[in-house]
């Protein structure tokens, strides 16, 4: 467990300075978009740069009589906003340029549709957005052929809250994305915007964010915290093979919590989450009650019967 109160430490010192380091960098000019974007109301700003995901898109130049072609992979930076109110379609125009020769307008709703910020963050964000549906089906396919082949074996199948392993990560790291997923959807049912706003301007650091977003942002750092020390852990405990089983497990429990808590009706998801965390304390409670060991390998059991981790019967 050494290893894990070592990165314990060093996740804490990096949340530290990342908050150093964004409270102190705040200039003039950020200042200046900050006053533009709450103007416009929209969460981008001028100077903010996005990446075209779109095969084409076509520019405007003035007077609209013409256009040029930006293609897949091309980088735009905002130059200006204009309204034009008489335009049925969208009113907000923003003038995008590539380099000083490929300059033009678009409507504000096919840009954005075509477009993403550069930051990490945000296609990060967007890959997930646009991916996640897939990947869950494919963690979820993952497991289920796990356990016909641990069945079809005759081996023994370790997961979370059916046989657990001897730790408290699994279930303290499944309460927390629980809570993300709460939080996630308490933000897209009373403040979307908030969210939005992230996306276009990303940070790390909890602490320089809206009071709902710092939550949700604490919560993935403390889920990556609690994975490393689950990680090693886990290792310790068991087999690679058992091992690899019960992530594979673990993150298709996760998958089915996030998926509940992020589509449920917000007051039922508040209500399923309190009840939730009521049986992930009362779980706790018992993490440490072993009243039996085995008489093989002398490992702790919660009651008579097969030892989990050599496999001899204790009557």
């Amino acid at each position: 467990m050494r290893l894990t109160y070592l990165l314990s430490c060093f996740f804490i010192l990096l949340c530290i300075a990342t908050g150093c380091h964004y409270s102190q960098d705040l200039s003039t000019e950020s200042k200046i978009q900050d006053s533009l974007q709450t103007t416009i109301g929209h969460p981008y700003t001028l100077n903010s740069n996005f990446k075209v995901i779109s095969d084409t898109l076509w520019l405007q130049r003035l007077p609209f009589t013409d256009s040029i072609p930006v293609k897949k992979g091309d980088k735009l930076v905002v130059a200006e906003f204009t309204v034009h109110p008489k335009d049925s379609i969208d009113s907000l125009w923003v003038k995008v340029a590539r380099d000083q020769e490929t300059i033009g307008w678009i409507q504000e709703n096919k840009l954005l549709k075509s477009i993403v910020p550069v930051d990490p963050i945000s296609q990060g964000i967007h890959f997930f957005s646009n991916s996640h549906t897939l990947i869950f089906l494919l963690v979820l396919a993952a497991f289920f052929l796990g356990v016909i082949y641990r069945a079809i074996r005759k081996k023994q199948i370790r997961l979370i809250w059916l046989n657990d392993i001897d730790s408290v990560f699994p279930i303290i790291l499944s309460w927390l994305l629980a809570a993300a997923a709460v939080i996630y959807n308490s933000m897209q049912r009373f403040v979307p915007g908030t969210w939005e706003r992230y996306y276009y301007d990303p940070s790390l650091n909890p602490f320089d964010l809206p009071f709902i977003l710092g939550l949700f942002i604490l919560c993935i750092w403390l889920i990556l915290l609690l994975g490393v020390a689950l990680l090693d852990d886990l290792f310790h405990q068991t087999s690679f093979e058992v091992a690899s089983f019960y992530l594979t497990g673990l993150a298709a429990c996760c998958t089915i919590l996030y998926i509940f808590f992020t589509c449920l009706w917000i007051y039922a998801a508040y209500i399923c989450f309190a009840a939730y965390t009521i049986w992930c304390i009362r779980r706790l409670m018992k993490a440490n009650r072993y009243p039996y060991a085995c008489g093989a390998c002398g490992a702790k059991m919660r009651s008579k019967g097969i030892c989990p981790h050599c496999g001899a019967l204790n009557e």
